[in-house]
Order: C-alpha cells, then structure tokens, then sequence
C-alpha cells in the first residue's frame, strides 16, 4: 500500500504494554506507510488509546520497537524531536480558548528569540502563509474560542504540519463533527495526502473506514487481529474480527419474555441538543431494552434527558401514562424511575458518605417520620443492600470512597433500586468493573425486571446486551435500527458503527 516509497513512516513491532493487572497491548504491530490514511479499529478497551499514546510518544512500551522512517523512536524526553516526527489531533480540541488562531499556531514560538519582543504583525502574517501554504482557511486573528469544533481540528492539523511532523494521528475526529463538517475534513485529509502528508485515523464508525481509509489494522482484547488493505475487505469480515465472533446468533441470557401490557416509559420525539433527534420508543413492565450507540450516537444524552440531568430541546416523556416535567431529578424519582448515571464518581455516589447513606439516599421516607432518621434502619437497610448486591464491605458504616469500583457500583444500584421503581434506566452500568461484579449487577437489573419494572440498558458492551429483549440502536443521533428476539453480534455492531451488512 505504499504511495511515496521508502521505509514505513511509522513502524511498531512486538508491543506489550501493562498497567497493573490489565493487559493493555499483547504483541501488538501496526505499519504505516507514506501516503496512506491507515485505519485504527476495534471495539472499547481493544487497545486503540494505548497504541496512540505509544506511537506519539507519551508512553514507554514494556517491551517492542518503534520506528520512525526506518529510525529508532527517540527517547520520551526528547519532545522537540517527538513533534517533528508525530502529531495526535484527538477529539477534545487542545487548543487555548483565549488566545489567537496565530497564538495558537506558533504557541511557544512566537519569536525566534527569547530576549527579543514578539512582532505580532509578522507572527500574524506567518500564520496566514502557512494555512495559506496548506489551503486550509480560518482567520488567524480570531480568539480560537470563537471557533467551530471543524475550525479548531483545521487549526490543530496546521500547528502540527508547521512543526515539520509529515504523520498526523486523528483520534475520533469525526465523534462532534456534523455531516457536511465529516465530508470537508475527509476533503482536507485527501488533499493533504496528496502532498504527502500520511494519516492514522481512529474512529468507531466502520463506514468512514471504508469511505476515507487505504489500509486497517483492528485491535481485539489488547491484540492485533487483522491488518490489510481496506479494498476487498467486505464489512461482515471487519465486523467479524472485531468482535470475534462470526455472523451467528447470539447465546441468550435473558429472562422470560413479559407479557403484553401497557407501556411503563413512552418516549416520544425526543431531542437534545447536538446529540439526537426524534427518538421515540415504549418500554413495558417487565422488559429489558437496549439502547446502543458507539461514540458520538447520543445515546447516554438520550438517557440523560429522560431521568432529568439534561434539558431536552423537545418531545416528551411520560411514566405509566403520565407526562413527566423535563430536566428536574426530583420529578423523575417521584415518578418511578430509578437510574445508575454514566459517571459514578461524578453522579453517582458521595464519597464522604458510608456505603449506607448512598443506598439509602434516595427513600429517606423508608428511614424515619417528620424529617426524623433512624440509623438503626439506615443500617438495617444498608445491610439488606449489601447481601442482596454481594458488595464486599466491612460493613455499611464503611465511607463507600474505600470500596472497589465494582462495588461502587453495586451501591449506586442498590440506590436506583432502593424504592422499587417502576422504570431503571442503566448508564453504562458495567464500564470498569471485573467480571463477577458485571454478573451480579445485570443480576439484579434482571431480578428488577422480573418484579415488574421496565429497564433500559444504555451501552455499547456486548455482554450487557445479551441480557435484553429487544435492542434499539442510535447512530450520530438517529434511530437506525431495532433488533429482537435473537440477533448476531456482527448485526449490532455493524449498526453502532453506521455500516449496512451484505447480504
């Protein structure tokens, strides 16, 4: 796949990583070639992050080589030489707010001599050639907080080339990024490969791959699984190696399917803003639905705005038939609807607090009369959580700050489950934690189910999903596809990630 001859611009070989217990790369080898735009693909916790900390040089392998043109990496401390090499624009722009476009292209080298004053004038037309020089058009006298997301990314990628790096990494540049802002960046991508500028470009959309990429590389459980050119690649085979599983049926982990009865959650024409559109849906007593969605699907704004932490721009949502007053928790839990948030350290538990006054923060009427608590019930109830959730404690006096995060988690569903609720809805409710814990947590989100309420299971883990009866699934914002019954694995990722199977 070579374009330009030569050795390969970037070239890993034999990588191990590890941190701590974790196996974060396992031989893992990727080559990148002159001129080509090489894709970077798998599924959440495959090794994508550790693999781009590695080749821009903020992370020392444990054992493996670099190469950059056929020459050793430098060593880390050497960033001069690091930015000449390599360049990561990531999601979350880098650029300073307060400053200029020109500030922010020369940013510590604003004057060629320290003891000099900067000419602002000259940096300001310096700036302006070089963009000019690369066809890449923005104000360089405009504060960069006045930018669009594209404008910043446009930025970025021209302080990058202006330090001499010839490889650009893109790390899900596309997740905040509309359609027409997707196709001028695939635009400036081309055109820049063109004049010989090489890519790595990391997205969880499979059909920018397809679309943008020349060759693939698709990391599994922290290994190299696959790496080819992306022209005969058909999108069942790259659905397939990332998730390790052929176009089968799944194994079912469900529980009985529920009995036709009135929907407990109606969702109807909601949205928010710069995350969905239009989604509707009903959720009966008894059922688990899936909301799935990779980066950038809105999935977990969706969820948000239902329970009451984000304003909706529209559309409604109503509990057992009756309207629910939008973006206010309180309402929400009076309602019926209990909820685990995406963020637990943030949303989901009070550090400073025993693992009993988390669980038991949301039914202060099942603790006392007239504004009175009883510790002895705070405990008592504490103590049932902890048996019912298996949370490994000493006991519900201890700060739940010193549990694992597993357990973390567990209290914060104690929580959402502490008043029975007529609707659950789960944030991401196994992210970081081991396997026994994600058993016992989907346990009890099943036994919820079963007593009655409607549970909406909100992530993109695979796992999680086999437990739900029907899953819905949401791609940059929209409604794309519903799957029930039983479906492949390859089928679901294949619409999180934006791409049609062939039939």
């Amino acid at each position: 796949m070579t374009r330009a001859g030569g050795p390969p611009v970037a070239e890993a070989t034999g990588l191990y990583k590890r941190f701590g217990a974790t196996v974060a790369l396992h031989d893992v080898g990727i080559r990148v070639e002159p001129g080509e735009v090489h894709g970077l693909v798998g599924r959440n916790g495959a090794g994508k992050s550790t693999v781009v900390a590695v080749l821009s040089g903020l992370s020392t392998p444990d054992a493996g080589q670099l190469r950059f043109a056929g020459a050793p990496a430098p060593p880390l401390a050497d960033r001069v030489a690091w930015r000449q090499l390599v360049s990561c624009v990531y999601q979350r722009p880098t650029i300073i707010p307060s400053l200029t476009v020109a500030e922010n292209l020369f940013l510590n080298r604003q004057s060629a001599d320290a003891l000099r004053p900067i000419r602002w004038r000259a940096l300001r037309q310096e700036a302006a050639g070089l963009l000019a020089s690369w066809e890449l058009a923005v104000d360089v006298r405009r504060p960069a907080g006045e930018l669009t997301v594209e404008q910043r990314q446009v930025v970025e990628i021209a302080r990058a080339l202006s330090l001499g790096a010839r490889f650009i990494i893109l790390d899900e540049p596309t997740a905040r990024l509309d359609a027409a802002g997707i196709g001028r960046l695939f635009d400036r991508v081309r055109a820049l490969r063109q004049r010989g500028v090489t890519f790595l470009f990391i997205s969880h959309h499979l059909a920018e791959v397809f679309d943008l990429c020349d060759s693939v590389t698709v990391l599994r459980d922290a290994r190299q699984v696959r790496t080819g050119p992306v022209a005969g690649l058909s999108r069942d085979r790259l659905v397939a190696a990332m998730t390790g599983t052929e176009p089968t049926a799944r194994d079912d982990r469900r529980p009985t399917a529920p009995p036709i009865a009135e929907p407990v959650l109606s969702v109807a024409g909601r949205g928010v803003t710069g995350a969905c559109w239009d989604v509707s849906f009903e959720l009966r007593p008894g059922e688990l639905l899936g909301l799935a969605g990779a980066a950038g699907s809105g999935v977990f704004a969706l969820a948000e705005s239902i329970v009451g932490l984000r304003r909706p721009a529209g559309g409604s949502v109503a509990v057992a038939g009756r309207p629910l007053r939008p973006a206010d928790v309180p309402a929400a839990l009076a309602a019926g609807i209990g909820f685990v948030p995406q963020d637990r350290h943030r949303e989901g538990f009070v550090p400073g607090l025993s693992v009993a006054e988390n669980a038991t923060m949301t039914v202060p009427h099942q603790l006392g009369r007239h504004g009175f608590l009883s510790p002895r019930r705070r405990a008592r109830l504490g103590r049932r959580a902890i048996d019912r959730l298996g949370v490994v404690t000493a006991g519900p006096a201890q700060p739940v700050a010193d549990l694992s995060g597993g357990n973390q988690q567990k209290v914060v569903l104690a929580r959402a489950v502490a008043d029975r609720p007529r609707v659950l809805v789960l944030m991401a409710p196994t992210a970081g934690v081991d396997v026994r814990s994600k058993d016992a947590l989907m346990a009890t989100a099943v036994d919820a189910a079963r007593a009655g309420a409607g549970v909406l299971v909100v992530t993109d883990d695979l796992e999680d999903l086999r437990y739900c009866h029907r899953v819905l699934v949401l791609f940059r914002g929209r409604q794309v596809a519903e799957l029930a019954g039983s479906w492949p694995d390859t089928e679901l990722v294949a619409a999180m990630e934006g791409v049609q199977q062939t039939p």
